[in-house]
């Protein structure tokens, strides 16, 4: 870390989540953006000039070997991450990856295998794990204020224009659903016994718009995600996010769609993001700067990230891509 204590980051990957990420770490006065990674010589002048980043790099390898990064944020196209998760972790550095952490449980698996090993911490980043409406439901779920979970139901559903942008890269159950499987999974502390579900792919793009999947879980509980990138282009919502925990003895009901904000001007009626990475007045706060600050603080304390474990996130996406198998095959998945 650099004198002043501050962890020095580096941001590999500048689409468009690779430079949210850029912008957040920039504004942070405990981390300093010390280096960017894109093969877009282009993409790497532009959002470098724009954050005063000097270290600019277009081959991640060379970025690993430098000295005064501490900290990387992988942020590239999700069939990417195997690879370079590998190749940072044992570069020593700290890795934050982004999710899924990769496309298939093998890939996972051998992220998890380095990271074992690895000097620096390692953990992916599924953001909702910090949200603070998911983290008090948590809290209730372990008190025991709704019994024992039996049934859980989550949608997280966006618009067509947006789905169109994303489609080309990943599915909306891997993308999307994938934090919803990861939040029952994390709220109930199960496994998965089963999976089936079902795809549609009413757009042009590679991979299907709409999935659901309904999971058995072994402590009898039954778990359904609804993922869909095709709602209208005029949907007011930046996300239709819900979800519902029902117990033996009450329940819990998460919305993170209206995020308690309203704006209806000549344009119709939007619901902005108000939580995650809002902008007001050109400064970033939110959720996303919640997990940045999180990690950087392991690594200033020497403290492994305890909020999600590699294991936790793989099980994830091993539903996710059962589930994707399952719209394939028509069969039910057993774990």
């Amino acid at each position: 870390m650099s004198q002043l204590n501050k962890v020095r980051w580096a941001v590999i990957g500048l689409g468009w989540f690779g430079e949210v990420h850029a912008d957040n770490l920039a504004e942070m006065p405990e981390i300093e953006l010390a280096a960017l990674c894109t093969r877009r010589p282009e993409r790497l002048n532009e959002v470098g000039d724009r954050l005063g980043v000097k270290r600019r790099y277009t081959d991640y390898h060379e970025l690993l070997e430098d000295p005064e990064i501490d900290v990387v944020s992988i942020t590239t196209h999700i069939n990417d991450h195997r690879d370079i998760a590998i190749d940072a972790l044992r570069s020593g550095k700290h890795v934050l990856l982004e999710k899924p952490m990769a496309p298939t449980l093998a890939d996972c698996e051998q992220i998890m295998e380095a990271a074992q090993t690895a000097d620096g911490f390692f953990m992916v980043g599924h953001i909702c794990r910090f949200d603070p409406r998911v983290t008090i439901a948590k809290q209730a779920i372990e008190e025991g204020r709704i019994g024992n979970i039996i049934s859980m139901y989550a949608r997280r559903n966006l618009s067509k224009a947006i789905g169109e942008m994303v489609l080309d890269d990943i599915s909306a159950l891997m993308g999307d659903g994938i934090h919803d499987a990861d939040l029952m999974l994390w709220f109930s502390q199960a496994k998965v016994s089963t999976v089936y579900a079902q795809e549609v792919h009413p757009g042009k793009n590679k991979y299907p718009d709409a999935g659901w999947s309904i999971a058995r879980l072994d402590n009898g509980a039954v778990a359904v995600v609804e993922s869909v990138w095709h709602l209208p282009e005029t949907t007011p919502y930046t996300i239709d996010a819900r979800m519902e925990i029902i117990g033996t003895e009450g329940a819990l009901y998460i919305n993170c769609g209206e995020a308690g904000l309203a704006i209806h001007d000549t344009q119709g009626v939007k619901l902005p993001d108000t939580m995650y990475w809002p902008r007001p007045f050109g400064s970033y706060f939110g959720i996303l700067q919640a997990e940045l600050r999180y990690f950087a603080n392991c690594v200033r304390r020497g403290e492994a990230p305890q909020r999600i474990t590699p294991a936790e996130s793989c099980a994830a996406v091993a539903w996710m891509a059962a589930a994707t198998e399952s719209a394939r095959t028509g069969s039910v998945i057993t774990f």
